[in-house]
Order: C-alpha cells, then sequence, then structure tokens
C-alpha cells in the first residue's frame, strides 16, 4: 500500500499507572482521560489541524459515551464528537484501528487511546427473580457459558499447562519485567510520555529488587498445582493513554516525526483460551505489512500474565527477551480499557522520542478469545 493511504501517530501521551484504590482512587476515567486528551492536543499546537473526532477504550466505566464526557472535559470544541468502544482489554489498540478506519479518505486529526479507573468502577447487579433479591456480578460475561467463559486469571493457568510453561520461567519474566521498568524509570525513559494527574507523576507499580526467589515463595492464586500467582500476574490498575492520529497528506504538510500505521488485525481464538489471541492478530498484521518478526526492533505485548506472555512467543517462535524490553504491564500495571494503547505509546517513545529502530508491533489478548495487532514504522 503506498504511503499516501497510511495514517501516521503523530503525539503519545498516558497518565501515570496507578494500583486500583491507591495514587489515582479519586478520579474518575473522565478525570483520567481529559488531561491526557489535553496535553496531546496541545502537544500538536494546531500544526495538524483541527481534532475531528475522540475515540476512547473503556471497558468497567460509568456507562454512557466516556470519550465525549472526556472530550468536554478536557476543553475540547462542543462540535467534536466522541465514541467510546469495548472491546475488553483490547479497546485501547480497538480505538486506534477505528482512528486509523476513519481516517480513510479523510484529513484530519483524531484523538484515539483508551482509559480505566478500576477504582471507581460502579457495582452491577443481575435482577432479581421474583421475590429474589439482586445478584451482584464482577463482570460480564466475556463468551456464552456453553463455550466456555473463564475468568482470565484461570485461563492463563491452563494455557500454562498447555505450553509447558513452568513456573520458575514464569517468575524469572515477571522478574526481568519489574526490572526493565525500574531501570526505565530511572533513566527517564518514561518522564515525556507521562502527563501528571492528581498530584501522581510517577508509575505506582513498578517494584525494585523483585527476585526470582521472593517470587517463588508466593502460593497459585487460582488453585492447587497452579502456576499463576500475583506475583507473576499483572495488577488491577488505573490509568489512560492517548495517541494523535492524522492522515498521511497533513503529516507529510506538517512534517511531524511519527508512526507510520503499515497495518493492524483483529481475530478470534477459543474462549477458553483467550490468551493466545496475540498469536493470530499478530501473524495477520505481519503478514499485511510484508514484514516477519525478524523485522521489527520493538515488540510491545500486554503482559496481562507472565505464562501467557511465554506461551504466544513459544507458538509465534519469539524470543521472550525481546517483547516489552523496557517493562510491560507486569510491572506497569494493566489499566484494562486504556492497556493497548499504553503500548502505542510505549512504541511512540522507543522509536521516535528516542530513535532506535524502525518498526515496531503493539498486540494484546482479550478475553472472549481475541486478538488486537498493530504494525508501525518510524518516520521522523
Amino acid at each position: 500500500m503506498p504511503d499516501v493511504d497510511l495514517p501516521v501517530v503523530v503525539a503519545a501521551r498516558r497518565t501515570p499507572i496507578g494500583t486500583a484504590g491507591m495514587s489515582l482512587a479519586a478520579l474518575t476515567a473522565a478525570d483520567l482521560a481529559a488531561p491526557v486528551l489535553t496535553t496531546v492536543a496541545a502537544d500538536l499546537a494546531g500544526r495538524a489541524g483541527p481534532v475531528r473526532e475522540v475515540v476512547l477504550g473503556n471497558c468497567t466505566g460509568p456507562g454512557g459515551d466516556v470519550a465525549r464526557v472526556a472530550a468536554l472535559q478536557a476543553g475540547l470544541p462542543v462540535d467534536v464528537p466522541g465514541l467510546t468502544v469495548d472491546r475488553q482489554c483490547g479497546s485501547g489498540l480497538a480505538a486506534i484501528v477505528l482512528a486509523c478506519s476513519v481516517l480513510r479518505g479523510e484529513e484530519g486529526v483524531v484523538l484515539a487511546g483508551g482509559v480505566e479507573s478500576a477504582s471507581t468502577a460502579p457495582w452491577r447487579f443481575w435482577p432479581p427473580a421474583p421475590g429474589g433479591e439482586p445478584t451482584r456480578y464482577t463482570r460480564a460475561p466475556f463468551a456464552p457459558a456453553a463455550l466456555g467463559d473463564p475468568d482470565m486469571g484461570p485461563a492463563a493457568d491452563r494455557l500454562a499447562a498447555d505450553l509447558a510453561v513452568p513456573r520458575a520461567r514464569q517468575d524469572e519474566y515477571a522478574a526481568r519485567s519489574h526490572a526493565r521498568a525500574v531501570a526505565t524509570r530511572r533513566a527517564g525513559g518514561y518522564a515525556a510520555e507521562i502527563v501528571p494527574v492528581g498530584g501522581v507523576d510517577r508509575d505506582e507499580r513498578p517494584r525494585d529488587r523483585l527476585t526470582v526467589e521472593r517470587l517463588a515463595r508466593l502460593r497459585p492464586a487460582f488453585g492447587p498445582g497452579g502456576t499463576v500467582t500475583a506475583g507473576n500476574s499483572c495488577g488491577v490498575n488505573d490509568g489512560a493513554a492517548v495517541v494523535a492520529v492524522t492522515d498521511a497528506a497533513t503529516h507529510r504538510r506538517t512534517g511531524l516525526p511519527g508512526l507510520r500505521v503499515l497495518a493492524t488485525a483483529t481475530a478470534g481464538v477459543d474462549p477458553a483460551r483467550p490468551g493466545l489471541g496475540i498469536v493470530p492478530a499478530t501473524r495477520a498484521a505481519l503478514a499485511r505489512a510484508g514484514l516477519t518478526l525478524d523485522d521489527l526492533d520493538v515488540v510491545e505485548f500486554t503482559e496481562a500474565f507472565a505464562g501467557q506472555v511465554l506461551a504466544c512467543c513459544a507458538v509465534l517462535g519469539l524470543a521472550p527477551e525481546r517483547v516489552c524490553p523496557e517493562g510491560g504491564a507486569l510491572a506497569l500495571g494493566h489499566p484494562w480499557g486504556a492497556s493497548g494503547a499504553v503500548l502505542a505509546v510505549r512504541l511512540f517513545s522507543q522509536l521516535v522520542r528516542r530513535p532506535g529502530g524502525r518498526y515496531g508491533l503493539a498486540a494484546v489478548a482479550v478475553g472472549g478469545g481475541q486478538g488486537v495487532a498493530v504494525v508501525v514504522e518510524a518516520c521522523r
């Protein structure tokens, strides 16, 4: 596909990622997203033209159109529409994919990303049967029960068992993710991408000196004999991430450095093994881009569970050491609706803010058995 047809990410920011109930607990989804939208729009300083639309992913928010509320709260003009999308933990990356579609054959800027405030997510209840009481549920169904609708933790346990990923390798991977995140933070590698909110200016979760030996003491989280623990799993988190996507003609006119979106893909897999969604989505996106894993300089997966990432790497034939070179969700956290967009922000920092390669991949697995992937190319 000629470059003239390809959209470009020209700005990318995120909030710090907080642990649910802690540093960002008082902020709603709109409170988290609004300052990031404001900052990304200001980063462009009008050079790419007015914002045409805001598209945000969100999973467990208050309902309604969070993107529209956040856009208005950000001070964007009232004629800028907002759209909220839900592809569960792939929502943030799906919003960016959708933004690319909005710009097909059109000029302008779309602000896209995701937000999650697990801290302020409302409680929901099934209506009572006659004479009964309402029943609280902790999540919406990922798939029909008849097809298998496991929680992500037990599903990750099964996937690790299916691919014979031992506990020790999972703990080693998790410890490495934290070590990389701590090193990146100390080197200032996150500073340019973070928009302080609520007085918080750094990610809350990364742990210094988190060793394999310490992780090995933790008990299985989802049943006897399992290998997934609280230590080799992501947290429950709050945060937001937003990118600015523009069409190729506008990009050429402005000369802004950015990430050209070469290809996107969304795929489905067995709902009982949702963690494998990364695999077909990655393969399809790379095929559409005319690239292979060997061509990639930066690979960013949402690290929901160490065992799940290692299983996907095994199926793809990808060395796990190549994934999330500056730390991933195991260390930073997994604010579900925002996590896919966080990957895009991380690619922008590694390939544009600190030029260190040409091609990048972001991919996320989704509850219910889906995967989303995006392949980008740095253009400076």
